[in-house]
């Protein structure tokens, strides 16, 4: 969901016993818990002296970590009932309490913040479906992907313009739009398209708007968000999944959690518990009902995917 912009993102939680929330209206709703976290809870101590940090023995003694999330469904999000939810925060609390910390705390954010969020010590570990990719890396250290995943585009009904990639758009001269932040700027851009011709909006709901009302002919998000969002539409459609093109050769992007470059036992850790959760299929297990495929599975490393 989701490169110097940003994936996924956003995609939609499952089940799901309401309406779909947008990113905006989750933030808002989750103002007030963020408030309460910041006046409940001092900010995250300070880096240590510790070679590799010494976070995971602060965690498991306060017995809480803090989870800093976008407000993007199905990747970490506050539901209806404002419970805590989405494949990262979900994830991280198997790994956590094989580790030895039984509680997470959501700090909502919006995804731009994450980042420096993070490594301002607002919260202790970024579990936001974050894509991995050089430029972050050299912000943060990342686990290795629990997820991969390709793009797609939301087009309107029967796809008039035939767009199945950017090089489509492109050629085309159709009207483009992408979410803030999101990953799929970049490709548009190495597609030829203009950057100051995209229509950045705040996520895949204002961009299924936007395709509706006809204001773009395409918006471009991840597979699974796109897949998600259309399912209601009278008036759009999904495309088939596809690889964009990065530096002439295809791509498939790694959504990971991301951690402070000082806290390299703490990511060494959580990897640990993340590669027996991938053999023993418990991985699929919890990804499973926020919509993710088997297709979605992924032995990718965050070395691979941060250049080498």
């Amino acid at each position: 969901m989701a490169p110097p912009h940003r994936s996924p993102r956003s995609p939609e939680h499952i089940p799901r016993p309401g309406p779909r929330p947008t990113r905006r209206s989750l933030l808002a709703g989750v103002a007030a818990l963020g408030a309460l976290g910041a006046t409940g809870c001092s900010r995250v101590a300070t880096a240590s002296d510790v070679e590799g940090g010494d976070l995971l023995d602060r965690l498991r003694a306060a017995g809480v970590v803090r989870l800093g999330i976008a407000g993007e469904i199905p990747f970490g999000y506050i539901d209806r009932n404002g419970e805590l939810t989405g494949e990262a925060p979900e994830l991280a609390a198997v790994i956590f309490k094989r580790l030895g910390v039984d509680r997470v705390q959501p700090v909502p954010t919006e995804f731009g913040s994450l980042i420096p969020g993070l490594n301002s010590q607002q919260f202790d570990v970024v579990a936001a479906g974050m894509y991995v990719n050089p430029e972050r890396c050299e912000q943060v250290v990342f686990s290795d992907p629990d997820y991969q995943m390709l793009d797609a585009f939301i087009v309107r009904k029967g796809n008039p313009k035939g767009l199945r990639s950017y090089e489509d758009v492109v050629e085309k001269k159709a009207a483009f739009a992408t979410g803030t932040g999101y990953a799929e700027i970049q490709y548009a851009v190495e597609a030829g398209y203009e950057e100051s011709d995209i229509l950045i909006v705040p996520d895949q709901v204002a961009g299924l708007n936007a395709v509706e009302a006809g204001r773009v002919d395409v918006f471009a998000g991840t597979a699974l968000t796109v897949r998600e969002v259309v399912k209601k539409s009278a008036k759009a459609e999904a495309t088939e999944p596809f690889k964009p093109l990065v530096g002439g050769k295809p791509h498939v992007d790694g959504g990971a959690f991301a951690f402070r470059p000082t806290e390299t036992n703490l990511r060494d850790a959580f990897n640990v518990e993340l590669r027996k959760l991938k053999k023993s299929g418990e991985l699929f297990r919890i990804l499973k009902p926020f919509g993710f495929t088997e297709a979605e599975m992924t032995d990718l490393t965050a070395k691979e995917l941060c250049g080498g």
